[in-house]
């Protein structure tokens, strides 16, 4: 779609003092630049994204808290397995990022990110050649006894890209982790365990998961985001706790979805020289799939939250997350909910919630430190059966940002028009590591969407007379006319997650106040809670470790899916 000649404005007139400053003019169609002009920063809301870095819902407004980028000395730390081990990096490959990717299922869609869901691509990566180890210390060793001994508790809450993912919980707090099996083996499967369908998850190596980290490191200190706590390797046989946890997930899964396979091996047939590598995450809450909208005002918090954590990780570190379903978004409440001032026009800041992203499996984060530095970028044209699957909702956002690649414009390719890999479009071949905000605009999106159709949901599950639309969607009635991916050509539309903060302060939801809301959560500690017992049966306080990323920064913690209290001890 061609750009205007002019530029124009859209939400309700501000009468703030600083509105030039603040208030950004909304562009028309996106138009994807060129590889060599997405490193130029010429951008009209630099003053409202240099606020978001520290954005917290505060009642009263206090000093913007001042900044520090991740990036300027964070760097990755490569795989290094103790003595005992196989996996190692040699310092010229340290930087190689990341093949996040699913196997596909049976019936030719990809399989789940999360649980449910069956849109993933396969593999492919790119490396950040700027990328090199601070520290190429090998990774502690533990046995699964380390991780859930008795009283301890571990409970399996999801299938993500390439990994199991659990809670365990013990005196020392709660963390989540994501087991990923590394090259190892495992015992041959049973004729049962064939018969049952089961496909074992392919085992990954230090190239398939160094991108993903190098991403989180990046924007570990941007509110919204994951980070880690530390990472592990854990070798061994079972303990009875992972074994009836994972039985007990099969089990709820099959309930959901009696055609859904089984993906990852059986804890049952891990060996002594079974490995893993194992990403300790802290535990932000419940996702959003699995959250209860209460009312409107989570709708607003909900939204404009992702909204602002990605625009400010656009601006830090030109990242699109380019698979930010319901899935990879959690919920957590963090204060009691408040009502909202009839005078004022602020809608957000009043549910009380606070929203985690998650899942850096296919996106896309350049270090903007380092001049010329290639990008992370899971190349998605691997396994096209991400963007000809209809399984999930999800899928065609998926298109739609394939189709924007192609085509520069809104128009979505239907599913049988992505059967060619590396398809030429408007820049020449199409390539993942170009720089397209755009895509988190699919996803935000997307994301309204869902909230819209679910608070529908709610009212009506609760019998509640609600009248339609709701105020929620009448005030955002004009964002929407942008920000719909299926709006006509003639209407403008936003061009980043920025773009959507600005009409937002432009609209008068989001004050500059709370834009420049102290960053508290920046300053949350939180450590491993793995510990190894030593002979006496003494948990060893020695062996509880910072990464080597924690010693320099503090880091926020993670959360996914809640877990089935009622199928936990089954």
């Amino acid at each position: 779609m061609p750009r205007a000649n002019t530029a124009r404005r859209y939400g309700k007139p501000s009468t703030r003092s600083r509105a030039e400053r603040l208030f950004a003019e909304l562009p028309q169609s996106p138009v994807r630049k060129p590889m060599a002009a997405s490193f130029v920063h010429d951008d009209p809301v630099k003053d409202v994204t240099e606020l978001l870095a520290s954005v917290q819902i505060k009642e009263e407004a206090s000093p913007a808290q001042p900044r520090r980028s991740p990036r300027k000395s964070i760097k990755s730390t490569p795989i290094m397995v103790d003595d005992s081990g196989t996996e190692s990096s040699d310092e010229k490959d340290a930087t190689t990022a990341a093949n996040f990717a699913d196997n596909q299922s049976d019936d030719g869609s990809s399989r789940a990110s999360l649980e449910g869901d069956e849109c993933k691509g396969t593999e492919g990566s790119s490396t950040p050649e700027s990328a090199s180890s601070i520290e190429e210390t090998p990774l502690r060793v533990l046995m699964w006894d380390d991780v859930c001994p008795l009283g301890d508790r571990i409970v399996k809450i999801a299938e993500a890209s390439y990994a199991e993912v659990y809670r365990v919980t013990n005196e020392r707090g709660i963390s989540i982790i994501k087991v990923i099996r590394l090259d190892s083996p495992i015992k041959a499967q049973t004729k049962q365990q064939i018969k049952a369908g089961l496909v074992d998850e392919e085992p990954r190596s230090e190239d398939d998961v160094n991108g993903e980290l190098q991403i989180s490191e990046w924007l570990a200190d941007i509110p919204g985001f994951v980070v880690y706590k530390e990472k592990y390797v854990v070798q061994g046989k079972s303990t009875k706790q992972l074994l009836e946890t994972h039985q007990a997930f099969q089990r709820r899964m099959k309930r959901q979805d009696p055609g859904r396979a089984q993906f990852y091996p059986s804890p049952s047939r891990y060996l002594d020289d079974t490995k893993f590598l194992v990403v300790e995450l802290g535990d932000a809450g419940t996702a959003l799939e699995d959250w209860e909208l209460a009312d409107e005002r989570e709708l607003w918090d909900i939204f404009f939250l992702e909204a602002i954590a990605l625009a400010r990780a656009e601006e830090m570190a030109m990242f699109e997350h380019r698979d930010l379903h319901e899935g990879n978004l959690c919920i957590k409440r963090v204060r009691p909910p408040r009502e909202r001032d009839a005078m004022s026009s602020s809608f957000f800041g009043h549910s009380g919630l606070d929203i985690t992203i998650l899942d850096y499996g296919l996106s896309r984060a350049e270090d903007l430190s380092v001049d010329y530095a290639k990008p992370v970028a899971f190349d998605l044209e691997r396994d096209l059966g991400l963007f000809t699957s209809t399984h999930a909702s999800q899928c065609a956002v998926y298109r739609q940002m394939r189709s924007f690649l192609l085509r520069g414009d809104r128009k979505c390719i239907p599913a049988e028009g992505h059967k060619t890999p590396y398809a030429r479009g408007i820049d020449g071949p199409l390539s993942w590591e170009v720089y397209a905000p755009y895509t988190n605009v699919l996803w935000l999106a997307y994301l309204y969407a869902y909230l819209v159709d679910g608070f529908r949901g709610t009212t009506k599950k609760k019998k509640t007379k609600q009248r339609a639309p709701n105020e929620f969607e009448r005030e955002t009635a004009e964002m929407w006319k942008h920000l719909d991916p299926d709006a006509d050509d003639s209407v403008p539309c936003f061009g980043s997650a920025a773009d959507i903060v600005c009409f937002a302060v432009e609209s008068g939801w989001i004050s500059a106040e709370q834009l420049h809301g102290a960053s508290a959560s920046m300053l949350d500690r939180e450590d491993s809670i793995i510990v190894v017992s030593r002979d006496d049966g003494e948990a060893d306080a020695s062996a509880l470790r910072r990464s080597p990323r924690r010693r320099r920064r503090g880091e926020r913690g993670v959360g996914v899916h809640e877990d089935d209290e009622d199928d936990e001890d089954e």
